[in-house]
């Protein structure tokens, strides 16, 4: 087993807990302490030397086989690489299905997201897509859950003119599925939905808060910036104890660290608000003049830097900041060992120098990227 000692590390759990040494044997973190020693047996060292060392980062939505090819074949968007995921230090990722529930298929999905266990990631996904009825692997989506070590929740769209118009009813249904499957796998399960800009928004989810608080938990919609309609139904939402997310790299009406400080002026706690990606799905652009349609590939890299912006723009303190893409998303997807460095939690941390520029990445123990270089790349990555 590989034991390695990390020294003078400035920590943040994410919460600021000043300076301290950090054990780490195998995947795992063993002890936390201002200053610890070692004899008797190898390990390897790790001076930190002063820099902040934080929780792996997590990106809860990301089309990690690629969106679908929204104007025809050659448009379909190609899979996330390793190094694109750790450059912006995401050592956990929760990979999905778009608009595309087809060529880009569940069982492609599930390869691609245990291909980055075996490269040494975390990955995780979602069964669903966009539309209805619900592709699974199995024959339900709670013995996707039950059954599917990788399968975490389900997905499906709304208020979208490419979505299949979910009722009210079928929502429910599909809550009753992640919830059943939940329980008995032990995951916890969630919905993950995508909005679109259609003006019925959330307005289905926030009945069903209203009426069944107790489902609140299995909600986990995203894309809530998307419009400033659709954010003022997030607040409500957030308000209520709802989880809310906030897309970095899609269509937003306003910068995404700019509706964070928003949200919070409205009551909405920190603790309900999550950043994602969207990595690799299609974003759609309308030329105002021409009215022509087109997609690009959503980046992968814009969660931390609106993290940062809300540390060196809006002044929120850094230790709450990172939230966004460590303990919230990890509360939401119910995953105990990640979002955090604490004793007995997945070894997966970031470090950044002192003008918050990430340098180097440590997941499930081992060192994936040092001093702003990627060292341990995909199989087929040159």
């Amino acid at each position: 087993m590989l034991i390695t000692l990390i020294k003078n590390a400035n920590l943040y759990s994410p919460k600021h807990l000043g300076f301290n040494d950090i054990l780490i044997t195998g995947k795992q973190i063993a002890q936390i302490a201002p200053h610890i020693e070692i004899t008797g047996i190898p390990y390897e060292t790790i001076d930190a030397q002063g820099a902040i060392v934080t929780p792996g980062f997590i990106d809860q939505h990301v089309h990690v086989t690629g969106g679908g090819g929204q104007q025809g074949y050659a448009s379909l968007v190609p899979e996330v690489t390793v190094s694109e995921l750790v450059s912006c230090g995401t050592t956990t990722v929760l990979g999905l299905l778009g608009t595309d529930g087809f060529v880009k298929d569940l069982g492609a999905l599930y390869a691609r997201v245990k291909a980055y266990d075996q490269e040494g990631l975390s990955a995780y996904m979602l069964t669903g897509f966009y539309g209805l009825p619900t592709p699974t692997l199995t024959s339900s989506v709670a013995e996707d859950l039950i059954y599917i070590d990788k399968v975490i929740g389900c997905k499906l769209a709304m208020s979208d003119d490419r979505s299949s118009f979910p009722t009210e009813l079928e929502i429910l249904r599909l809550i009753n599925q992640v919830r059943l499957g939940g329980f008995t796998s032990g995951k916890g399960g969630i919905l993950h939905i995508h909005l679109g800009a259609l003006p019925q928004g959330i307005e289905p989810l926030l009945q069903i808060a209203r009426q069944y608080p107790s489902l609140i938990s299995y909600l986990s919609p995203t894309h809530l910036i998307r419009t400033e309609q659709l954010f003022l139904q997030a607040v409500e939402l957030g308000k209520m104890g709802g989880m809310i997310d906030f897309s970095t790299g899609g269509t937003r009406f306003d910068l995404p660290h700019r509706c964070v400080m928003r949200a919070l002026k409205e009551g909405v706690s920190l603790g309900q608000i999550t950043f994602s990606s969207d990595g690799h799905g299609g974003v759609r652009r309308v030329d105002p003049v021409t009215g022509v349609v087109t997609y690009r590939p959503a980046p992968m890299e814009l969660n931390f830097k609106e993290v940062v912006a809300l540390v060196q723009e809006e002044g929120l303190p850094l230790e709450q900041a990172l939230t966004l893409i460590t303990s919230n998303p990890a509360r939401n997807l119910k995953l105990k060992q990640k979002g955090v460095v604490a004793v007995g939690a997945d070894a997966d941390l970031c470090f950044l120098d002192d003008k918050l520029v990430l340098t180097d990445v440590i997941a499930n123990g081992c060192v994936m990227m040092k001093d702003k270089q990627i060292i341990k790349k995909g199989r087929y990555e040159r």
